[in-house]
């Protein structure tokens, strides 16, 4: 039914939409021909990447909507992904829109306010400010030094100054006292100061000092001279000068690690580095770096933010759509560039440096509050930095192994991993193994002096931590002890602690639960697979290793000697015991073991 539908949407343009029987929207997608673009996903299904599997199998309806060209789908995806935030899409998680300054130079009487939406009204917009408080601060000060009127109120006729007006702060305009050439004089310092034209500015202003101060209006000249100090001591204040770029640029810097991706932008406006915006993708599984970049310049650039004539990346995508795209959008042409030398090499680096600074903060911050939550969820004294994992593993008592995995600081330790071979219980006695395993394992942390984990993971329910404590007790240690186990035919974990009367029943969507999870399979995997490899070796191995007193030398010399095991089974006892010189009474005993 589902290709059916599929051979009935039309070759053109457009944007598709995946849902799943819930209706909800699983993903949203553009394509030059849609028919061709989502048959693809059925008809080429063993070629997809495990993310999108997972999507088709959820998919139970396909919707559509046709576009008149590539560029129309482009703005519409963007536009539904904001929407509906599909679950297979990479979504740009940013619900604040970007702050710019709006000198309303299509009025007579301009005035100056922080908007977060850009329009085409003839109104200039500087900006993006990033963070919000430095737009903020720019519209105080400039309201506070070069006093252009606060009010949106249309100027008609004079009428009585407000406040503003008495306490300095603005020409008042609307008193009908205030000559126009004199106020958009105002108006061209304002904008110089917003373009960053520092030396234009203050050369102006001291010429209409001296000026005023020549025609002995000392008042006035007074006012601009301290315009002047006020501005050329707030001049540094939240911004980095780049004199060697003029114009426009967006610097886009990228870090990504396995299925995490992180981006950090530089918005640099007439030499003025304005600010930065990071952003964080958790899951990027199944999707190339040039996607990846793709799909963020799409998100990046909605209806808030407009482009500038440059967007510097740190590496090359196919550009032409959304070349033309950011162009439409810009009303002018927009270029992508990947710099290879030189002063904007400089800066694609600067911001993969700090892209890469922000994952690794972000990683931090992320795992400081799953352990956060895991303290609060266990009732621990102190955070668990570092987690050990201890499991069992072994058939009816035979291959016992144990193992010991390490976590710490966002990440497994591979290399404080410990494997054992259960030496003292025979037979299927889990506990008895555990208390082994556990006693050898901190008996040889003591030893080498390293610091004892925050916390101590048990694969099993009360017995196990029961046990566990004893041996902790007989050494005299302090570890917190946890318990993780799951009941048959039971949905979730349950966490035993020591003291607790009722285990802790874990939700399956917390991140401390999953951490938990995590550390427990790791355990069970790094047991199980050293039980897997001593069995398998058992399996294939000869008996004669089994024997105390043939060695690796006797028996190759054996083996070479008779040609195999069923040559050593024809042998005697007198023969085999003239091999290196084995003696008879080990001779007796290989026969015994072999026959």
């Amino acid at each position: 039914m589902m290709l059916k539908k599929v051979e009935n949407i039309p070759s053109s343009p457009g944007v598709y939409i995946m849902k799943n029987s819930r209706r909800d929207v699983l993903y949203v997608g553009k394509a030059k021909h849609l028919r061709h673009r989502v048959r693809s996903y059925f008809h080429n299904s063993a070629s997809l990447d495990p993310r999108k599997s997972s999507m088709v199998r959820e998919i139970d309806d396909i919707d559509y909507i046709v576009t008149e060209n590539e560029i129309e789908a482009l703005a519409l995806e963007a536009n539904l992904i904001k929407k509906y935030k599909p679950k297979y899409n990479i979504i740009l998680r940013d619900d604040k829109n970007y702050p710019y300054l709006k000198l309303t130079i299509n009025e007579k009487w301009p005035h100056i306010e922080l908007t977060r939406r850009v329009v085409d009204d003839g109104s200039l917009y500087f900006g993006p400010y990033i963070p919000s408080s430095v737009a903020k601060e720019n519209l105080a000060f400039i309201r506070r030094n070069f006093m252009i009127r606060h009010c949106k109120k249309r100027i008609d006729k004079p009428t009585r100054p407000c406040i503003q007006y008495q306490m300095s702060r603005c020409l008042a305009p609307c008193s009908g006292r205030l000559e126009h050439s004199t106020y958009m004089g105002v108006v061209e310092d304002v904008k110089l100061f917003l373009r960053g034209e520092k030396k234009r500015l203050l050369d102006r202003l001291r010429e209409e000092m001296y000026r005023l101060a020549e025609d002995e209006r000392f008042e006035e000249a007074a006012v601009i001279r301290d315009r002047l100090k006020s501005i050329e001591k707030g001049w540094l204040s939240q911004r980095v000068i780049l004199p060697e770029f003029s114009s426009d640029i967006d610097i886009i810097g990228f870090y990504r690690e396995k299925e995490e991706a992180s981006f950090t932008v530089f918005f640099l406006r007439n030499s003025l580095l304005l600010g930065k915006k990071n952003f964080f993708f958790d899951d990027t599984k199944g999707l190339s770096d040039e996607e990846l970049m793709r799909s963020f310049l799409e998100q990046l650039y909605d209806e808030t933010l407009v482009p500038s004539p440059e967007v510097l990346i740190p590496f090359k995508i196919d550009t032409g759509l959304i070349k033309t795209w950011l162009s439409n959008k810009r009303g002018k042409d927009v270029s992508i560039v990947v710099p290879s030398r030189g002063k904007k090499y400089e800066l694609i680096t600067l911001a993969n440096e700090n892209a890469l600074v922000f994952y690794k903060k972000h990683r931090e911050e992320k795992v400081d509050e799953v352990l956060i939550e895991l303290r609060r969820l266990l009732g621990l004294k102190k955070i668990p930095r570092v987690i050990e994992a201890v499991d069992i593993s072994n058939i009816s008592g035979k291959d016992a192994v144990g193992s010991v995995v390490v976590w710490q600081d966002r990440a497994f330790i591979k290399h404080h991993y410990r494997h054992f071979k259960i030496r003292s219980v025979k037979g299927s006695n889990d506990y008895a193994m555990l208390k082994e395993v556990v006693y050898r394992h901190l008996k040889r942390v003591i030893e080498e002096g390293r610091p004892l984990a925050d916390m101590l993971l048990i694969d099993g329910g009360k017995g196990q931590l029961d046990a566990v404590n004893s041996v902790v007790r007989e050494l005299g240690l302090s570890i917190e002890l946890v318990a993780i186990a799951k009941k048959r035919r039971e949905r979730y974990d349950r966490v035993y602690m020591l003291g607790m009367n009722q285990p802790i029943i874990l939700k399956s969507g917390d991140k401390s639960t999953h951490l938990l999870q995590r550390i427990r399979d790791e355990a069970h995997r790094f047991a199980i697979t050293y039980h897997k490899k001593l069995r398998a070796k058992r399996t294939i191995s000869s008996p004669l290793e089994e024997i105390r007193g043939i060695g690796k030398k006797r028996r190759l010399m054996l083996l070479k000697k008779f040609g195999g095991l069923d040559g050593i089974r024809r042998a005697t006892v007198e023969e085999i015991a003239s091999v290196g010189a084995i003696g008879v009474s080990l001779a007796e005993k290989i026969k015994e073991a072999i026959t």
